[in-house]
This record gives C-alpha cells, structure tokens and sequence, in this order.
C-alpha cells in the first residue's frame, strides 16, 4: 500500500432503506473504477430500517480521482437502491463562516486547531453582533464583519449575513457561542449546514447565568450538546456531547470554566466530523461515523 502514501483520498457517503447488495454494489462500483477501500464505516438500523454508509478511497495506483466521473458513473447505483448519497474530495477545505458575541473561547479554540492542522477550515469570516473579539480574528488573519442586531434591524442583519454566505460560497455556518435567535427562515435557509453549541443542562437552567443556576441546584454533571440549527430552539439533531462530573466543591465561576472547556470540545468534534463528510442526518438524529 505505500504506493497510495499521499493519493488523493474520496469519500463517498450514502443512505437509503435497507435492501440486500448495497455493500456489494458500492465495492462493485469502486472496483470498476479501478479504486481501492481504505476505510469503510456502515450502519444497518433496526428501527427505521435505514442503511448508512462511509467508504474513504483512493485509485489503486495513488493516481489523481476524477470526481465528476465517479459521480456520473455512480448516479445508476444510487437510483436503483434510492439513495441519498454525496461524493467528495476528502482533503477539500469546506468554506467556513464562524458568528459569535461577546464569549471568545469557541472561536479562539476552532481558530487555533485549524492553525496547526487538526481542522481542515476555509474560514472565510468572523461575524458577530458586537466588536469586541475583531483581535482573535486578526490574530489569525481572518476578515471579521461586524453586524450589529436589534429587535428593529434583525431582518436586516440576517440579510446581510446571508449575502455574506452567498458572496462567499460558505459551505458551513458555525454559531460558536452566538448569542442570538435566529429567524425560521434564516434556520430553513441554512438547513444542514449550520451547526451551534450550547451548554446541556437545558431545558433546566434557562436564560442568563445557567452556571449559577446549576450551583445553587447542585448539579453533578455539566456538559454541552453540538447539534444541527433548526427552528425549533436547540432541538436540532445532536451531533455530538461532552459530559464532566462536577462537585460541591466548584464555585459557579469554576463550573462555568468546566463548561467551557465541554462546549470547546464538543463543538470542534462536530466541525470536524461535519466537514470530513461523517455525519449523515436523518430526520430528527444524526448517524456520525467517527
């Protein structure tokens, strides 16, 4: 296999019901276009009856893949088992536009793991409601767009964000401790690819300082939940939570601290698993092949 070492890299992903030869026809498949497996991840659920499925490739020579013929080859495939499928260069750095407000942990922690390499971000624009954290953005070199939102100018702000996603071919829109509600319409236009993250002690400890909330309620386990943006509040589909045990002894100020550091990890888990082409929604859940 050290022929392969650097070759370009395809993943293909796919859903549809569940139907005898689905693995035998996409290896079939990969087969005839002179490719090799060389990660293979799938999914056979007993309560919807939906098949899912990851196959990571590459050609059996290390040679370049030409993706508009692999996905025109593979559209009889898909059709004859119904499939939901996409097919996409694996090194291909999704166009990525991070919102926040005034809390600069998520930002400053997806900024910097896209620095050394452990993302693989195109980030395109910081955008946020207030201009407080333009330095993190500097520091990094990313443009940073200031949109100021109130109750009279949110229909205004919201279409200057989305003239920004479409000047700029966003591909990903990350709410990275975005303080601010979006519209339904904003959430239908940015279905599956707009992620937020939020702290998993909701519904409990709603509004303004949840942590306090939860230290006068003694809690024993703080987290945060990444999901997908839909119009129902923070109910999107999860895609990934982090949970730390806590204890008496932590001030409101540390558990706030504790769950900082759950909404960074979650949130970079779900930017990652996203833009590697792992997740697959279905409907209220998502199947994520780490």
């Amino acid at each position: 296999m050290t022929r392969l070492a650097g070759a370009q890299h395809g993943v293909l992903v796919l859903s549809c019901q569940d139907a005898p030869g689905i693995v035998h026809a996409v290896s079939g498949f990969l087969m005839r276009e002179h490719c090799t497996i060389l990660e293979s991840h799938q999914f056979d659920s007993p309560t919807s009856g939906m098949f899912y499925m990851r196959v990571e490739f590459a050609d059996l020579d290390g040679g370049p893949l030409d993706f508009p013929a692999l996905c025109a080859a593979f559209e009889e495939t898909a059709t004859g088992f119904g499939m939901n499928w996409r097919l996409a260069d694996s090194a291909e750095r999704q166009r990525v536009l991070i919102m926040v407000s005034k809390y600069a942990h998520c930002l400053n922690d997806l900024l910097f793991r896209n620095s050394i390499g452990e993302l693989n971000l195109d980030v395109v624009a910081v955008v946020s409601n207030h201009p407080d954290l333009q330095n993190i953005a500097d520091f990094y070199g990313i443009p940073f767009r200031h949109i100021p939102v109130t109750r009279e100018t949110k229909a205004e702000a919201e279409a200057a964000l989305l003239e920004i996603v479409r000047e700029e071919d966003v591909q990903l829109v990350v709410l990275a401790r975005y303080m601010q509600i979006l519209s339904d319409n904003l959430c239908r236009q940015l279905a599956g690819r707009a992620i937020n993250i939020h702290h998993s002690m909701l519904p409990s400890f709603k509004g303004a300082r949840p942590y306090h909330q939860a230290h006068a309620r003694g809690v024993k386990f703080i987290g945060a939940t990444a999901h997908y943006v839909t119009a129902d509040l923070d109910e999107g589909p999860i895609i990934e939570q982090e949970m730390l045990r806590v204890d008496h002894g932590l001030d409101p100020d540390q558990l706030a601290a504790r769950g900082r550091e759950a909404e960074t990890r979650a949130l970079a888990h779900a930017v990652r698993w996203h833009t590697e082409n792992r997740i697959v929604i279905h409907g209220s859940r998502t199947v994520v092949f780490e």
